[in-house]
């Protein structure tokens, strides 16, 4: 048995974006060290009630698209109502497109509102609402799941980089104003997901540049949540996990 066993079975936490990639892999694991677990999706309503099945009494999905400010109320709600309090915010629901940076009339007005209005809005949004219960707990935690897209001038779009600065950006000032709630955030480069299965380009490219030599995978970006969860007296840092690849940039 781990050393680790349980070590979260009083810790309710409410993972967005947790039907799949990144998400589903920090809610998955954080139900197998004890915690309560809120999935939650903003259209895959199948795939998130499977895993909150898999998962078993102590999780519970909740379908709520946090871009809508009503919609994200309601998925707190849901979770206050069914397991009493809230311990662990993971911010990881996000959106993008893929539009090359020297396409400016290819970034629309629509693509470029939708981007901020998913990944910024609805995830300050979100927290804000959730900081009177984070503050109730005995060790009250935001995990934001960024991207090297918020520290270096790369991504998926412009929108998509200047959201993520913005999120980097928004960890640091919570981290100072809503102590002792303590605010983190994990910044992956390219992660191997359902999104990217098909990016073979991207991460040949990564591989090839990188000094750990490889893309990073979901169970990276747990092991870094975990480590900032468990280490106490960490607020307000960005934790970059691309391989050393921002090394060579």
């Amino acid at each position: 048995m781990s050393e680790f066993s349980g070590e979260f079975s009083n810790k309710v936490a409410l993972v967005t974006g947790s039907s799949s990639g990144i998400g589903e892999a920090i809610a998955r694991r954080l139900s197998a060290l004890g915690a309560s677990v809120v999935i939650n999706s903003a259209s895959s309503v199948e795939a998130g009630q499977r895993i909150a099945a898999e998962l078993g009494a102590n999780a519970h999905y909740v379908q709520a698209d946090i871009a809508d400010k009503a919609a994200g109320e309601r998925l707190l709600a849901a979770t206050i109502e069914r397991f009493g309090k809230l311990d662990i915010l993971v911010n990881n629901a996000g959106w993008t497109t893929v539009v090359p940076h020297t396409d400016l009339a290819a970034l629309t007005d629509e693509i470029f509102a939708k981007t901020f209005d998913i990944n910024v809005t609805g995830t300050w949004m979100l927290t804000k609402a959730a900081m009177p219960h984070l503050m109730q707990s005995d060790d009250g935690n935001v995990i934001n799941i960024t991207s090297i897209a918020g520290v270096r001038p790369v991504g998926s779009s412009i929108a998509y980089s200047m959201a993520k600065a913005a999120l980097n950006q928004m960890t640091r000032l919570l981290a100072k104003s809503c102590a002792p709630v303590r605010v983190n955030a994990v910044a992956p480069g390219l992660v191997e997901t359902p999104w990217t299965k098909d990016w073979q380009a991207q991460h040949e490219g990564v591989k090839a540049r990188a000094p750990l030599k490889r893309s990073a995978t979901p169970d990276d970006c747990v092991e870094a949540t975990l480590g900032l969860l468990r280490t106490r007296y960490a607020t307000g840092h960005i934790f970059v996990v691309d391989g050393g690849l921002t090394l060579t940039m």
